[in-house]
């Protein structure tokens, strides 16, 4: 059985309550005022900006990446519709859009599950990831600008907090951030789309992989590297040392798994 959803997932249903009639807008007494804005989350917000099968896409990516739904966990569609209080339509062309960022598989005839990623696939991803992450940090370095890098060190330092408090998920998810807005900074959506691909497959391996002690501060350290690097605008430099972080990400894995990491393959030194 799956998990009831989060208080925050319940707003989804709110898409199927019949619509309120339009209010007539009153004119302020005393010069024009501001409207309240709701917050992001705010269910009408979120039922504003997004269709409902892009919100129920949200909440199953969510339960994945979370480890709520395990990796290899059938996922049926009826089931999720109704814990969503969701037709089966939505959910449907949810599941389809999850295949597609790489978290679920669709098996003809059986149905869909939660990825599961093996060692030897978990490699082959951190390669191609590397030479993905070396291409952003050549990018990056060339492009962004001082207040960009400034965010960049932000992020290291709220990475850089969490360590401090043992917070593991506060670390992974400003990690994720850092990383992705360094690709964001190279300015190439094509690489930004195949990028997140690959970091929602990698996900559960590297989240095994932070919880090792004294791996986090170790992961600190590349970061602050890399940051130097790109707000002195140092491309060469950048893209090895983001290249170099990802292998040692994948060897943190193995180390986790008590798997010995493969063998390094030659690598020729970029110009």
């Amino acid at each position: 059985m799956l998990k009831p959803s989060s208080p925050r997932t319940r707003a989804k249903a709110a898409a199927n309550a019949p619509a309120l009639a339009p209010v007539a807008p009153v004119a302020p007494a005393e010069g024009p005022r501001a409207l309240r804005a709701v917050a992001d989350d705010h269910p009408i917000a979120l039922l504003q900006t997004n269709s409902l099968p892009a919100l129920v896409q949200r909440e199953i990516e969510r339960m994945i990446l979370a480890g709520d739904l395990a990796a290899g966990a059938q996922l049926r569609e009826a089931e999720v519709a109704a814990m969503l209080g969701v037709s089966r339509g939505p959910v449907r062309e949810a599941f389809r859009a999850l295949e597609e960022s790489g978290l679920v598989r669709l098996e003809k005839n059986r149905g869909v599950f939660v990825r599961q990623i093996g060692v030897e696939e978990a490699d082959d991803i951190f390669e191609v990831r590397a030479v993905l992450d070396e291409f952003a940090g050549r990018r990056a370095a060339q492009k962004s600008t001082s207040a960009q890098a400034a965010e960049l060190q932000a992020l290291v330092e709220v990475m850089e907090s969490a360590v401090t408090r043992g917070d593991v998920d506060g670390y992974h998810d400003a990690n994720l951030a850092f990383h992705d807005r360094i690709v964001q900074l190279a300015g190439n959506p094509k690489l930004t789309l195949l990028y997140r691909r690959l970091v929602n497959e990698l996900h559960l391996h590297r989240r095994a992989a932070l919880g090792q002690a004294g791996i986090l501060p170790v992961s600190i350290n590349e970061h602050r590297s890399i940051v130097g690097h790109i707000a002195a605008r140092q491309a060469a430099a950048a893209g090895r040392a983001l290249y170099d972080h990802a292998m040692a990400s994948r060897d943190r894995v193995h180390r986790a798994s008590s798997i010995p990491p493969p063998l390094p393959r030659p690598r020729k030194s970029s110009r």
